[in-house]
């Protein structure tokens, strides 16, 4: 077998599934050629709607605008705490830097990788000490999992904290029966193509069941534009979903719910076949994952990663350094304690491949490799 021969993920072979009805589905923009906020982003936001029963759906350029958008609808600026987890992607905390707020790092579950409500609930006491305002808590998906949003509203609520939920890795999952879209004040997503609901450059949206905060964000996206078109009431940026992105991920979108089962499908022999010899992904009651990633925890996890290489087993570690230890972060204040669990996953995590048209033969190739590493 050559090096590399199995993709980490394959979306030739999604493509291949279904290109006659995205070339069709281009060819649709090209036709009428409305290139920026086209009849298709308007479409696509109503299905996301409801596909995951959200009562506004924006789309916007990327993930990270995402985040910042919300937080500008906010009026996040200095002064103001962003708890983000440390264990996770830069844009979680660069968004909240970009805007002069402080991001103000906790730790996270080593059962779950998510934002660990004890940690969160230590760092409010901690920034106010600091001379901080307590604004804004980011439960960051990670991998596909939901967080424990409840158990952070329950503490949240308390201090008059908002909840804007970084659902970039887990669109399509659930938690108690609720669609991930759902939960929180606010929530986004990623359509970057990596993701599980992907598309073919940058994109992202967001989504609240708030009506006001609806109208501002989606001021804020189109350059702070009013009623007008050259009355612009607030300060804004361009982050608009490309229509032919939207055209794009409608399609996707249809096969989304197929997909979401098949990615189950292959994290479930995952776990059949690596349970009790690796520290495989666990869900927290009332949870389903949209599977991004399928993370295992491993002492030896440098060998291991070593043996997949020479069999052809791409893996990928998310993340090597926590946001704590990275240099454009290292400095922002940290709950009292520090973040042990978020150091310690970064040493250990190793990702495995995870898409939803992995053959049983590939599957099966990646299983044995792993047995084999971890039992040398």
């Amino acid at each position: 077998m050559s090096p590399q021969s199995i993709a980490f993920i394959d979306l030739v072979a999604q493509q291949n599934a279904m290109r006659d009805r995205i070339d069709a589905a281009i060819g649709t923009v090209l036709d009428h050629g409305q290139y920026i906020m086209g009849p298709e982003v308007r479409e696509f936001e109503a299905q996301l709607e409801t596909f995951c029963g959200a009562k506004h759906a924006l789309g916007c350029a990327n993930g990270t605008d995402a985040l910042a958008i919300v937080l500008m609808a906010w009026g996040i600026g200095p002064g103001d705490a962003v708890f983000v987890p440390s264990f996770t992607y830069v844009a979680s905390a660069e968004v909240v830097g970009m805007l002069g707020a402080t991001p103000f790092f906790v730790d996270v579950s080593e059962e779950t990788f998510n934002i660990d409500p004890a940690s969160f609930e230590k760092a409010i006491s901690t920034a106010r000490a600091q001379g901080l305002n307590p604004a804004v808590v980011v439960p960051v998906d990670l991998f596909g999992q939901p967080a424990d949003v409840p158990a952070i509203e329950a503490i949240a609520d308390q201090h008059k904290i908002r909840i804007l939920v970084d659902a970039a890795q887990s669109f399509g999952a659930t938690l108690h029966n609720h669609r991930v879209g759902t939960w929180g004040h606010a929530s986004t997503t990623s359509f970057f193509p990596a993701k599980p609901l992907g598309c073919y450059g940058d994109g992202g949206a967001i989504f609240t069941q708030d009506d006001e905060l609806a109208e501002v964000m989606n001021s804020i996206r189109l350059h702070g534009k009013g009623s007008e078109k050259y009355d612009n009431v607030r300060i804004g940026m361009n982050s608009r979903l490309d229509t032919l992105q939207a055209a794009i991920l409608k399609v996707k979108l249809e096969a989304f719910p197929e997909e979401l089962i098949a990615r189950d499908r292959v994290a479930k022999t995952y776990e059949r076949e690596l349970a009790g010899i690796a520290r495989t992904p666990q869900l927290i009651d009332g949870a389903t994952s949209a599977w991004a990633q399928y993370t295992l925890i491993l002492e030896n996890r440098d060998e291991v990663q070593r043996a997949c290489r020479e069999k052809g087993v791409p893996t990928v570690i998310y993340y090597p350094k926590p946001l704590t230890q990275q240099t454009g972060y290292r400095d922002y204040p940290v709950v009292e304690g520090g973040t042990p669990v978020s150091e310690g996953l970064s040493a250990r995590v190793l990702s495995l491949p995870m898409h939803p048209y992995m053959t049983e033969e590939d599957q099966g190739t990646i299983c044995e490799t792993v047995k084999a590493a971890l039992a040398s």
